[in-house]
C-alpha cells in the first residue's frame, strides 16, 4: 500500500485521468502493459515428477505470449492431449507424458522447440 506522502497527480483537466505510477495519461500509460516473458526464443518441453507424488507432468516453458494469451493457448493444448493441466508463472503444465503430441504441434506454430530433460 502506498503512503499518502508518495502522492501524485491523479486527474488533470488537460488530459483526464493520470496513472499514479508513471504519471502519464491513462491512455498513454505504459507501466501496466503486459510484457512478453524474457527468454532465448526456444520453447522447451520436458517431463517432471518432483513434488507430485510420482505423477508425471509435461512442462512447456518459453512460449512467447502474455498471460492471457498463454491461458487460452494452454486450453487448446489440453484439449489436443485430452488431459487436464494448468498455467503457473508462465509455465504450462499438462498432465501425463504428452511430449510426442506437443512437440510437433508447437513446431507447426513456427517456434524453435527442444525436448529438455530425460
Amino acid at each position: 500500500m502506498k503512503s499518502k506522502s508518495a502522492g501524485g497527480l491523479v486527474f488533470s483537466t488537460e488530459q483526464g485521468r493520470m496513472c499514479p505510477d508513471c504519471r502519464n495519461p491513462v491512455a498513454d500509460c505504459n507501466c501496466s502493459q503486459p510484457s512478453l516473458p524474457a527468454g532465448d526464443g526456444v520453447v522447451r518441453v520436458s517431463r517432471e515428477t518432483k513434488g507430485r507424488k510420482g505423477k508425471g507432468v509435461t512442462l512447456v516453458t518459453g512460449i512467447p505470449m502474455n498471460e492471457k494469451e498463454l491461458k487460452a493457448f494452454a486450453k487448446v493444448l489440453k484439449a489436443k492431449c485430452g488431459t487436464g493441466g494448468t498455467v503457473k508463472e508462465g509455465i504450462v503444465e499438462i498432465q501425463g507424458d504428452q511430449r510426442e503430441i506437443l512437440v510437433p504441434m508447437l513446431q507447426a506454430r513456427g517456434w524453435t522447440v527442444k525436448r529438455a530433460g530425460g
